[in-house]
């Protein structure tokens, strides 16, 4: 087991799945004490248990200032501190111009922007000097997707912060870094492609044939470059992004 983030604490939001999941889980397998957030108790509670090493589960919708208030207060409680931030909740769907409503709009941003926005600068005040922030980007930042431009924007807006918060953060040696990864095999990104197996299927059949690589993405493979970026070897690594997806937004 990698020890190099021993005596680290260290919180994932949206963490009960998918990338955040396994991200929580390598943080903590590298010695991290881990705090996960999820809106749905259930699983929660079970992602803490598959996780151990003394995970953390606090229930909150990321998107409420009230629940990101009472994380804080709790980690501040237990820990008094936190070293490391992975901002990783948020999602989005697709829609066509033409079809884009105001609740779509609002939805993925309120989930991807202003949500991450609140949770960096309510966790802000625990952070430790020297500390690490991840943000999730997406591929979707840097290339044009059909159907997808609300969601593109969103994460171009990620990529945005990022720049202008590595300054703002500069006295208290805080890094901030952005992981951006390609297509990766979640539930997520097949329901993209509809409710029926088939039509699943032939979305990340079509992604597949995207990446140079020849395959999508796992989320552990995603989780080693958060695990990277928080870590101390990343050290000179601030205001990046980091892209984990096989090359595909390298073409």
């Amino acid at each position: 087991m990698n020890t190099r983030l021993n005596g680290k604490v260290a919180l994932v939001t949206g963490g009960t799945s998918g990338i955040g999941f396994a991200s929580a889980m390598e943080l903590a397998n590298e010695g991290a004490k881990v705090y996960v957030t999820g809106r749905r108790q259930a699983e929660l509670d079970a992602a803490v248990k598959v996780i151990g090493r003394g995970a953390v589960g606090i229930r909150g919708d990321v998107t409420r200032r009230d629940d990101l208030q009472a994380l804080a207060d709790a980690i501040k409680a237990n820990d008094g501190h936190l070293d490391i931030l992975f901002a990783n909740a948020g999602g989005g769907t697709m829609a066509p111009l033409g079809e884009i409503t105001e609740q779509h709009f609002d939805d993925t941003f309120n989930r991807n922007v202003k949500a991450l926005v609140f949770t960096v600068q309510t966790m802000l005040p625990l952070m430790r000097a020297g500390g690490s922030i991840v943000l999730t980007g997406s591929i979707a930042g840097s290339k044009g997707t059909a159907a997808f431009s609300i969601y593109s924007a969103s994460k171009a807006a990620v990529r945005g912060l990022a720049r202008s918060w590595v300054l703002d953060l500069k006295e208290r040696r805080i890094r901030v870094n952005v992981v951006s990864p390609g297509s990766t095999r979640t539930v997520g990104l097949a329901e993209l492609g509809g409710e029926s197996k088939e039509a699943q299927d032939g979305l990340l059949d079509y992604l597949t044939s995207l990446v140079p690589i020849g395959r999508l993405g796992e989320p552990a493979e995603i989780a080693k470059a958060v695990a990277f970026l928080a870590s101390d070897d990343a050290s000179f690594i601030n205001g990046s992004e980091l892209f984990a997806d096989g090359g595909q937004a390298q073409i």
